[in-house]
Protein backbone atom coordinates (compact mmCIF):
# COMPACT_ATOMS: atom_id res chain seq x y z
CA UNK A 1 0.00 0.00 0.00
CA UNK A 2 3.03 2.37 0.77
CA UNK A 3 4.79 1.14 -2.54
CA UNK A 4 1.70 2.19 -4.14
CA UNK A 5 0.94 5.66 -2.48
CA UNK A 6 5.07 6.38 -3.27
CA UNK A 7 4.47 5.55 -6.75
CA UNK A 8 1.89 7.72 -7.40
CA UNK A 9 3.66 11.04 -5.77
CA UNK A 10 6.16 10.45 -8.12
CA UNK A 11 4.48 11.31 -11.15
CA UNK A 12 2.63 14.47 -9.59
CA UNK A 13 6.27 15.35 -7.99
CA UNK A 14 7.01 14.88 -11.75
CA UNK A 15 4.49 16.85 -13.11
CA UNK A 16 5.12 20.13 -10.72
CA UNK A 17 9.01 20.10 -11.55
CA UNK A 18 7.69 19.78 -15.34
CA UNK A 19 5.30 22.51 -14.77
CA UNK A 20 7.80 25.08 -13.00
CA UNK A 21 10.92 24.23 -16.00
CA UNK A 22 8.24 25.09 -18.43
CA UNK A 23 7.08 28.39 -16.77
CA UNK A 24 10.97 29.47 -16.37
CA UNK A 25 11.27 28.53 -20.10
CA UNK A 26 8.50 30.30 -21.51
CA UNK A 27 9.62 33.38 -19.75
CA UNK A 28 11.30 36.14 -22.32
CA UNK A 29 15.01 36.20 -22.78
CA UNK A 30 14.45 39.83 -22.51
CA UNK A 31 13.21 39.54 -19.22
CA UNK A 32 16.42 37.53 -18.27
CA UNK A 33 18.64 40.21 -19.60
CA UNK A 34 16.36 43.01 -17.37
CA UNK A 35 16.85 41.06 -14.23
CA UNK A 36 21.01 40.94 -15.15
CA UNK A 37 20.65 44.47 -15.65
CA UNK A 38 18.78 45.09 -12.37
CA UNK A 39 20.56 42.55 -10.52
CA UNK A 40 24.19 44.06 -11.91
CA UNK A 41 23.19 47.69 -11.11
CA UNK A 42 22.54 46.69 -6.95
CA UNK A 43 25.21 44.69 -6.62
CA UNK A 44 27.81 47.47 -8.11
CA UNK A 45 26.05 50.24 -6.01
CA UNK A 46 25.85 48.26 -2.99
CA UNK A 47 29.23 47.37 -3.57
CA UNK A 48 30.35 51.16 -4.23
CA UNK A 49 28.18 52.53 -1.33
CA UNK A 50 29.95 49.82 1.23
CA UNK A 51 33.28 50.87 -0.38
CA UNK A 52 32.53 54.66 -0.07
CA UNK A 53 31.10 53.72 3.64
CA UNK A 54 34.28 51.81 4.67
CA UNK A 55 36.25 54.68 3.61
CA UNK A 56 35.15 57.33 5.80
CA UNK A 57 32.61 58.85 2.67
CA UNK A 58 29.03 58.43 5.02
CA UNK A 59 27.88 61.11 7.60
CA UNK A 60 26.30 61.56 10.68
CA UNK A 61 23.52 63.56 7.71
CA UNK A 62 22.27 61.56 5.98
CA UNK A 63 23.76 57.89 6.86
CA UNK A 64 24.07 57.59 10.63
CA UNK A 65 20.98 59.76 11.36
CA UNK A 66 18.89 56.94 9.97
CA UNK A 67 21.44 53.37 11.15
CA UNK A 68 20.37 54.88 14.33
CA UNK A 69 16.88 55.57 14.18
CA UNK A 70 15.76 52.11 12.24
CA UNK A 71 18.16 50.43 14.94
CA UNK A 72 16.27 51.63 17.60
CA UNK A 73 12.97 50.86 15.82
CA UNK A 74 14.55 47.69 15.67
CA UNK A 75 14.66 47.24 19.04
CA UNK A 76 10.98 48.50 19.59
CA UNK A 77 12.55 51.75 20.97
CA UNK A 78 11.01 55.29 20.49
CA UNK A 79 13.12 56.54 17.51
CA UNK A 80 14.12 59.82 18.80
CA UNK A 81 17.74 60.12 16.97
CA UNK A 82 20.87 61.93 19.26
CA UNK A 83 22.66 62.45 16.08
CA UNK A 84 20.28 65.03 14.88
CA UNK A 85 18.45 65.64 18.06
CA UNK A 86 15.07 64.86 17.17
CA UNK A 87 12.72 62.02 16.70
CA UNK A 88 12.74 60.32 13.40
CA UNK A 89 9.73 60.80 12.43
CA UNK A 90 9.26 64.33 13.19
CA UNK A 91 12.21 64.71 11.01
CA UNK A 92 10.42 63.38 8.01
CA UNK A 93 7.28 61.30 7.92
CA UNK A 94 9.01 58.41 6.63
CA UNK A 95 6.89 55.33 8.04
CA UNK A 96 8.53 52.81 5.45
CA UNK A 97 11.78 52.69 7.43
CA UNK A 98 9.59 50.36 9.60
CA UNK A 99 9.73 47.96 6.73
CA UNK A 100 13.34 47.47 7.24
CA UNK A 101 13.31 46.49 10.84
CA UNK A 102 13.41 43.01 9.94
CA UNK A 103 16.69 43.38 7.63
CA UNK A 104 18.01 44.74 11.17
CA UNK A 105 16.89 41.92 12.86
CA UNK A 106 18.81 39.42 10.92
CA UNK A 107 22.00 41.81 9.59
CA UNK A 108 21.73 45.61 11.64
CA UNK A 109 24.42 46.59 9.27
CA UNK A 110 25.38 49.69 6.95
CA UNK A 111 25.07 47.21 3.99
CA UNK A 112 21.20 46.59 4.78
CA UNK A 113 20.81 50.31 4.42
CA UNK A 114 23.13 50.63 1.49
CA UNK A 115 21.39 47.30 0.03
CA UNK A 116 18.07 48.55 0.07
CA UNK A 117 18.96 51.61 -1.28
CA UNK A 118 20.45 50.20 -4.36
CA UNK A 119 17.78 47.38 -4.80
CA UNK A 120 14.70 49.63 -4.65
CA UNK A 121 16.79 52.55 -7.14
CA UNK A 122 17.42 49.65 -9.78
CA UNK A 123 14.07 47.99 -9.22
CA UNK A 124 12.79 51.33 -11.01
CA UNK A 125 14.19 49.80 -14.14
CA UNK A 126 11.07 46.78 -13.91
CA UNK A 127 7.99 48.72 -14.18
CA UNK A 128 9.70 50.78 -16.86
CA UNK A 129 10.19 48.15 -19.17
CA UNK A 130 6.79 46.26 -18.04
CA UNK A 131 4.94 49.16 -19.68
CA UNK A 132 7.57 49.47 -22.56
CA UNK A 133 7.36 45.84 -23.69
CA UNK A 134 3.25 46.83 -23.68
CA UNK A 135 3.54 49.97 -25.62
CA UNK A 136 6.66 49.73 -27.33
CA UNK A 137 5.74 46.13 -29.10
CA UNK A 138 9.74 45.32 -28.62
CA UNK A 139 11.66 43.90 -25.88
CA UNK A 140 14.80 45.48 -27.01
CA UNK A 141 13.25 48.78 -26.84
CA UNK A 142 12.05 48.60 -23.25
CA UNK A 143 15.38 47.11 -22.14
CA UNK A 144 17.03 50.98 -24.15
CA UNK A 145 14.41 52.78 -22.20
CA UNK A 146 15.32 50.64 -18.82
CA UNK A 147 18.88 51.27 -19.14
CA UNK A 148 18.26 55.31 -19.69
CA UNK A 149 16.70 54.90 -16.72
CA UNK A 150 19.09 53.62 -14.61
CA UNK A 151 22.16 56.08 -16.67
CA UNK A 152 19.90 58.92 -15.72
CA UNK A 153 22.44 60.79 -13.64
CA UNK A 154 19.96 61.26 -10.53
CA UNK A 155 19.54 57.93 -10.42
CA UNK A 156 23.83 57.06 -9.97
CA UNK A 157 24.23 59.86 -7.83
CA UNK A 158 21.41 59.49 -5.00
CA UNK A 159 22.55 55.78 -5.24
CA UNK A 160 25.49 57.77 -3.67
CA UNK A 161 24.56 60.30 -1.56
CA UNK A 162 24.38 58.66 2.16
CA UNK A 163 20.79 57.17 2.46
CA UNK A 164 17.48 58.63 2.22
CA UNK A 165 14.69 56.95 2.01
CA UNK A 166 13.72 58.91 -0.97
CA UNK A 167 15.61 56.59 -2.73
CA UNK A 168 12.60 54.23 -2.43
CA UNK A 169 10.00 56.85 -5.06
CA UNK A 170 11.94 54.82 -7.75
CA UNK A 171 10.36 52.25 -7.63
CA UNK A 172 7.61 52.81 -5.52
CA UNK A 173 6.38 56.21 -8.27
CA UNK A 174 7.38 54.36 -11.05
CA UNK A 175 5.17 51.19 -10.54
CA UNK A 176 2.44 53.78 -9.28
CA UNK A 177 2.42 55.56 -12.83
CA UNK A 178 2.62 51.99 -14.66
CA UNK A 179 0.02 50.58 -12.98
CA UNK A 180 -2.08 53.83 -13.91
CA UNK A 181 -0.99 53.29 -17.58
CA UNK A 182 -2.44 49.71 -17.60
CA UNK A 183 -5.39 49.88 -15.08
CA UNK A 184 -4.22 47.85 -12.72
CA UNK A 185 -6.14 49.53 -9.79
CA UNK A 186 -4.79 46.96 -7.09
CA UNK A 187 -1.33 47.48 -7.79
CA UNK A 188 -1.76 51.21 -7.88
CA UNK A 189 -3.76 51.66 -4.59
CA UNK A 190 -0.50 50.17 -2.81
CA UNK A 191 2.26 51.61 -4.44
CA UNK A 192 0.28 55.10 -4.05
CA UNK A 193 0.40 54.45 -0.72
CA UNK A 194 3.99 53.24 -0.92
CA UNK A 195 5.10 56.11 -2.10
CA UNK A 196 3.37 58.42 0.56
CA UNK A 197 4.70 56.80 3.45
CA UNK A 198 8.43 57.61 2.25
CA UNK A 199 7.91 61.09 2.93
CA UNK A 200 5.51 63.74 3.43
CA UNK A 201 6.15 65.70 0.14
CA UNK A 202 5.84 62.62 -1.92
CA UNK A 203 2.43 64.11 -2.55
CA UNK A 204 4.57 66.64 -4.78
CA UNK A 205 3.98 63.67 -7.46
CA UNK A 206 1.58 61.56 -6.25
CA UNK A 207 -1.19 64.51 -6.58
CA UNK A 208 -0.49 65.52 -10.14
CA UNK A 209 -0.63 61.39 -10.88
CA UNK A 210 -4.17 61.86 -8.80
CA UNK A 211 -4.69 64.56 -11.47
CA UNK A 212 -3.36 62.62 -14.82
CA UNK A 213 -5.73 59.78 -13.40
CA UNK A 214 -9.03 62.01 -13.20
CA UNK A 215 -7.87 62.82 -16.64
CA UNK A 216 -6.92 60.07 -18.82
CA UNK A 217 -7.89 57.55 -16.73
CA UNK A 218 -11.04 57.33 -14.17
CA UNK A 219 -12.29 60.24 -12.48
CA UNK A 220 -13.30 58.49 -9.34
CA UNK A 221 -10.05 57.24 -8.78
CA UNK A 222 -8.06 60.18 -9.63
CA UNK A 223 -10.02 62.74 -7.37
CA UNK A 224 -9.78 60.17 -4.42
CA UNK A 225 -5.86 60.34 -5.50
CA UNK A 226 -5.89 63.67 -5.01
CA UNK A 227 -8.05 64.07 -1.77
CA UNK A 228 -5.85 61.29 -0.01
CA UNK A 229 -2.73 62.37 -1.18
CA UNK A 230 -3.30 65.98 0.11
CA UNK A 231 -5.15 64.44 3.44
CA UNK A 232 -1.95 62.34 4.61
CA UNK A 233 0.53 65.05 4.40
CA UNK A 234 -1.90 67.69 5.99
CA UNK A 235 -1.89 64.81 8.75
CA UNK A 236 1.95 64.38 8.84
CA UNK A 237 2.62 67.83 8.53
CA UNK A 238 -0.07 69.06 10.71
CA UNK A 239 -0.82 66.17 13.22
CA UNK A 240 2.98 63.81 13.48
CA UNK A 241 5.11 66.37 13.04
CA UNK A 242 3.90 68.97 15.25
CA UNK A 243 3.47 66.40 17.63
CA UNK A 244 7.06 65.47 17.86
CA UNK A 245 8.70 68.24 16.89
CA UNK A 246 6.75 71.36 17.52
CA UNK A 247 6.35 72.39 13.60
CA UNK A 248 4.68 71.31 10.95
CA UNK A 249 8.05 71.59 8.99
CA UNK A 250 11.32 72.48 9.48
CA UNK A 251 12.02 73.53 6.06
CA UNK A 252 9.82 77.00 5.02
CA UNK A 253 13.01 78.82 5.05
CA UNK A 254 13.51 77.23 1.69
CA UNK A 255 10.96 79.38 0.25
CA UNK A 256 11.68 82.54 -1.57
CA UNK A 257 10.84 85.95 -0.42
CA UNK A 258 10.28 85.44 3.02
CA UNK A 259 7.80 82.10 2.92
CA UNK A 260 4.76 82.12 1.25
CA UNK A 261 2.67 85.12 2.22
CA UNK A 262 6.07 87.06 0.42
CA UNK A 263 6.18 84.87 -2.71
CA UNK A 264 2.93 85.52 -3.48
CA UNK A 265 3.35 88.79 -3.30
CA UNK A 266 6.30 89.27 -4.81
CA UNK A 267 4.48 87.19 -7.43
CA UNK A 268 1.57 89.47 -7.78
CA UNK A 269 3.86 92.90 -7.63
CA UNK A 270 7.17 91.84 -8.70
CA UNK A 271 6.68 89.02 -11.00
CA UNK A 272 10.21 89.97 -12.72
CA UNK A 273 11.74 89.23 -9.60
CA UNK A 274 10.14 85.65 -8.95
CA UNK A 275 11.30 84.94 -12.97
CA UNK A 276 14.93 86.08 -12.18
CA UNK A 277 15.10 84.07 -9.13
CA UNK A 278 14.19 80.98 -11.12
CA UNK A 279 16.68 81.81 -14.37
CA UNK A 280 19.58 82.13 -11.32
CA UNK A 281 22.28 79.97 -9.76
CA UNK A 282 22.07 77.69 -12.39
CA UNK A 283 18.48 76.77 -12.16
CA UNK A 284 17.74 75.94 -15.89
CA UNK A 285 20.56 74.16 -16.57
CA UNK A 286 19.24 71.93 -13.70
CA UNK A 287 16.27 70.96 -15.90
CA UNK A 288 18.51 70.94 -18.55
CA UNK A 289 20.18 67.95 -17.19
CA UNK A 290 17.04 66.64 -15.89
CA UNK A 291 15.10 66.17 -18.60
CA UNK A 292 18.07 65.94 -21.68
CA UNK A 293 18.76 62.47 -20.11
CA UNK A 294 15.55 61.14 -22.29
CA UNK A 295 16.55 63.23 -25.49
CA UNK A 296 13.30 65.28 -25.11
CA UNK A 297 11.23 62.24 -26.44
CA UNK A 298 8.32 63.00 -24.22
CA UNK A 299 7.73 66.13 -26.00
CA UNK A 300 5.61 64.31 -28.90
CA UNK A 301 3.12 62.98 -26.24
CA UNK A 302 3.89 65.21 -22.69
CA UNK A 303 1.07 64.33 -20.25
CA UNK A 304 3.00 61.62 -18.21
CA UNK A 305 6.08 63.56 -18.04
CA UNK A 306 4.74 66.50 -16.58
CA UNK A 307 3.21 64.60 -13.57
CA UNK A 308 7.15 65.18 -12.57
CA UNK A 309 6.17 69.33 -13.05
CA UNK A 310 5.26 70.49 -9.96
CA UNK A 311 8.17 68.96 -8.22
CA UNK A 312 10.72 69.79 -10.27
CA UNK A 313 9.01 73.26 -9.92
CA UNK A 314 9.30 73.19 -6.44
CA UNK A 315 12.71 72.25 -6.78
CA UNK A 316 14.17 75.51 -8.78
CA UNK A 317 11.79 77.79 -6.63
CA UNK A 318 13.80 76.68 -3.60
CA UNK A 319 16.34 78.95 -1.95
CA UNK A 320 18.60 75.43 -1.02
CA UNK A 321 20.92 74.64 -3.55
CA UNK A 322 20.93 71.02 -3.04
CA UNK A 323 17.60 70.99 -4.21
CA UNK A 324 18.09 72.02 -7.68
CA UNK A 325 21.37 69.92 -7.85
CA UNK A 326 21.24 66.86 -9.73
CA UNK A 327 23.95 65.65 -7.50
CA UNK A 328 21.16 65.04 -4.27
CA UNK A 329 18.34 62.87 -3.85
CA UNK A 330 16.00 65.67 -4.16
CA UNK A 331 15.72 64.86 -8.19
CA UNK A 332 15.28 61.32 -7.60
CA UNK A 333 11.59 61.49 -7.37
CA UNK A 334 10.73 62.94 -10.86
CA UNK A 335 12.83 60.80 -12.70
CA UNK A 336 10.24 57.85 -13.55
CA UNK A 337 7.38 59.84 -14.77
CA UNK A 338 10.08 61.55 -16.98
CA UNK A 339 10.92 57.77 -17.80
CA UNK A 340 7.86 56.49 -18.50
CA UNK A 341 6.66 59.83 -20.12
CA UNK A 342 9.49 59.33 -22.75
CA UNK A 343 8.41 55.60 -23.23
CA UNK A 344 4.76 56.68 -23.97
CA UNK A 345 5.36 59.22 -26.29
CA UNK A 346 8.03 56.80 -28.11
CA UNK A 347 4.55 54.91 -28.37
CA UNK A 348 2.94 57.55 -30.39
CA UNK A 349 5.18 57.16 -32.82
CA UNK A 350 5.77 55.09 -36.34
CA UNK A 351 7.38 51.98 -36.07
CA UNK A 352 10.90 52.70 -38.44
CA UNK A 353 10.64 56.07 -37.07
CA UNK A 354 10.16 54.85 -33.14
CA UNK A 355 13.25 52.66 -33.26
CA UNK A 356 15.16 55.24 -34.61
CA UNK A 357 14.22 58.16 -32.34
CA UNK A 358 14.71 55.64 -29.42
CA UNK A 359 18.44 54.70 -30.35
CA UNK A 360 19.41 58.25 -30.48
CA UNK A 361 17.38 58.45 -27.33
CA UNK A 362 19.81 56.20 -25.78
CA UNK A 363 23.37 57.74 -27.12
CA UNK A 364 21.91 61.12 -26.07
CA UNK A 365 21.38 59.39 -22.69
CA UNK A 366 24.59 57.67 -22.37
CA UNK A 367 26.24 60.95 -23.19
CA UNK A 368 24.16 62.74 -20.35
CA UNK A 369 25.86 60.07 -17.81
CA UNK A 370 29.41 60.46 -19.40
CA UNK A 371 28.99 63.88 -18.60
CA UNK A 372 26.88 64.34 -15.42
CA UNK A 373 26.49 60.73 -13.87
CA UNK A 374 28.55 58.60 -11.75
CA UNK A 375 29.30 55.39 -13.47
CA UNK A 376 32.31 53.91 -14.17
CA UNK A 377 32.63 55.43 -17.29
CA UNK A 378 31.60 58.95 -16.58
CA UNK A 379 34.22 61.99 -16.16
CA UNK A 380 33.51 62.48 -12.77
CA UNK A 381 35.76 61.09 -10.38
CA UNK A 382 34.57 60.22 -6.69
CA UNK A 383 36.47 62.31 -4.40
CA UNK A 384 36.33 59.71 -1.29
CA UNK A 385 38.65 57.54 0.12
CA UNK A 386 39.07 53.63 -0.52
CA UNK A 387 38.24 51.38 2.36
CA UNK A 388 42.13 50.39 2.84
CA UNK A 389 43.23 54.43 3.19
CA UNK A 390 45.60 54.44 6.73
CA UNK A 391 43.07 57.03 7.50
CA UNK A 392 39.98 54.83 7.65
CA UNK A 393 42.01 51.86 8.42
CA UNK A 394 43.36 53.97 11.58
CA UNK A 395 39.72 54.64 12.82
CA UNK A 396 38.15 50.97 12.51
CA UNK A 397 41.08 50.50 14.48
CA UNK A 398 40.07 53.06 17.37
CA UNK A 399 36.45 52.31 16.78
CA UNK A 400 36.82 48.79 18.18
CA UNK A 401 37.96 50.41 21.17
CA UNK A 402 35.07 52.16 22.24
CA UNK A 403 32.69 49.83 24.32
CA UNK A 404 29.07 48.87 22.86
CA UNK A 405 26.28 50.77 24.22
CA UNK A 406 28.60 54.53 25.70
CA UNK A 407 27.41 57.35 25.16
CA UNK A 408 29.70 59.50 22.84
CA UNK A 409 30.31 62.58 20.73
CA UNK A 410 32.53 61.97 17.71
CA UNK A 411 33.49 63.54 14.58
CA UNK A 412 31.04 63.70 11.99
CA UNK A 413 32.55 61.01 9.42
CA UNK A 414 32.90 58.41 12.50
CA UNK A 415 29.30 58.81 13.71
CA UNK A 416 27.61 56.64 11.10
CA UNK A 417 30.48 53.58 12.51
CA UNK A 418 28.98 53.84 15.72
CA UNK A 419 25.77 54.63 15.53
CA UNK A 420 23.80 51.69 16.54
CA UNK A 421 23.08 52.68 20.12
CA UNK A 422 21.33 54.94 22.37
CA UNK A 423 23.20 58.19 22.69
CA UNK A 424 25.36 59.24 20.06
CA UNK A 425 26.04 62.74 19.34
CA UNK A 426 27.84 64.46 16.30
CA UNK A 427 30.73 66.92 17.91
CA UNK A 428 30.69 69.63 19.10
CA UNK A 429 27.12 67.84 20.61
CA UNK A 430 25.94 68.20 23.02
CA UNK A 431 28.62 70.51 24.75
CA UNK A 432 28.20 72.85 22.22
CA UNK A 433 24.66 72.51 20.41
CA UNK A 434 25.11 72.85 16.27
CA UNK A 435 22.32 71.79 14.01
CA UNK A 436 20.70 69.51 16.27
CA UNK A 437 16.77 69.78 17.60
CA UNK A 438 14.17 71.06 15.97
CA UNK A 439 14.95 74.66 15.42
CA UNK A 440 18.24 76.90 16.24
CA UNK A 441 17.05 78.07 19.07
CA UNK A 442 19.36 75.97 21.10
CA UNK A 443 22.32 77.18 18.71
CA UNK A 444 25.43 77.54 20.47
CA UNK A 445 24.44 76.52 24.40
CA UNK A 446 25.69 73.59 26.19
CA UNK A 447 23.33 70.40 26.84
CA UNK A 448 23.58 70.04 30.61
CA UNK A 449 22.14 66.50 31.61
CA UNK A 450 23.08 65.22 28.19
CA UNK A 451 26.71 67.02 28.46
CA UNK A 452 27.18 65.62 31.52
CA UNK A 453 25.92 61.71 29.85
CA UNK A 454 29.02 61.41 27.58
CA UNK A 455 31.16 59.02 28.37
CA UNK A 456 34.32 59.13 25.34
CA UNK A 457 34.73 61.61 22.95
CA UNK A 458 36.22 60.68 19.50
CA UNK A 459 37.66 63.16 16.99
CA UNK A 460 40.38 62.86 14.21
CA UNK A 461 43.98 64.72 15.05
CA UNK A 462 43.75 67.04 12.04
CA UNK A 463 40.80 69.04 13.51
CA UNK A 464 39.67 72.12 12.84
CA UNK A 465 40.12 75.20 14.62
CA UNK A 466 36.94 75.38 15.70
CA UNK A 467 36.56 71.84 16.38
CA UNK A 468 40.29 72.25 19.00
CA UNK A 469 38.64 75.21 20.39
CA UNK A 470 35.41 73.01 21.20
CA UNK A 471 37.62 69.90 22.60
CA UNK A 472 39.52 72.82 24.81
CA UNK A 473 36.19 73.98 26.95
CA UNK A 474 35.90 70.12 27.93
CA UNK A 475 39.61 68.85 28.31
CA UNK A 476 39.70 69.25 32.23
CA UNK A 477 37.17 66.94 32.12
CA UNK A 478 38.63 63.88 29.82
CA UNK A 479 42.07 62.28 29.59
CA UNK A 480 43.24 60.57 26.43
CA UNK A 481 43.10 57.04 26.38
CA UNK A 482 44.11 55.74 22.52
CA UNK A 483 45.18 57.07 19.77
CA UNK A 484 47.24 56.53 16.43
CA UNK A 485 48.53 59.02 13.73
CA UNK A 486 44.95 60.07 12.81
CA UNK A 487 42.50 59.50 15.89
CA UNK A 488 41.90 60.29 19.33
CA UNK A 489 40.19 58.96 22.04
CA UNK A 490 38.98 60.79 24.92
CA UNK A 491 37.12 58.99 28.12
CA UNK A 492 35.25 60.75 31.01
CA UNK A 493 37.84 61.58 34.02
CA UNK A 494 35.90 64.80 35.81
CA UNK A 495 33.21 67.57 36.36
CA UNK A 496 32.84 69.64 32.83
CA UNK A 497 34.11 72.96 33.23
CA UNK A 498 31.62 75.62 33.45
CA UNK A 499 30.50 76.73 29.63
Amino acid sequence: MTVTATERARPAESSHVQRLVDRVAAVSPWWWALGVLVVGWTWYFTSLTLDVHHGLGTSSYDFGLYDQGVWLLSRFDAPFVTLMGRNLFGDHTSFILVLLVPLYWVAPSAGALLFAQAALVGAGAIPIFAYARWRLESGALALAFAAMYLLHPAVGWTNLENFHPDAFLGFFVATAIYAALERKWRLYVVFVVLSLLVKEDASLVIVPLGVWVALRRDRRIGLLTMAGSIGFMLVAMLVVMRTLVGVPTRNAWRIPFDGPGGLVRTTLTKPGDVVDHLRSDGRGFYLWQMVAPFAWVAARLPSVALISALVLFTNVLSTYAYQYMIQYHYSMIAVPALALGAVHAAGALAGRTRVVVVALAAGVSLLTATLWGPLPFSRNELAVWPPSHPGAVAAGDIADDVPDGAVISVHHSIAPHLARRQKIYQFPNPFRVVLYGPDISLEGTRLGDRAEDVEYVLLPVARSDEESADLARISAAFELVGSNAYWELYKRSGDLPPP
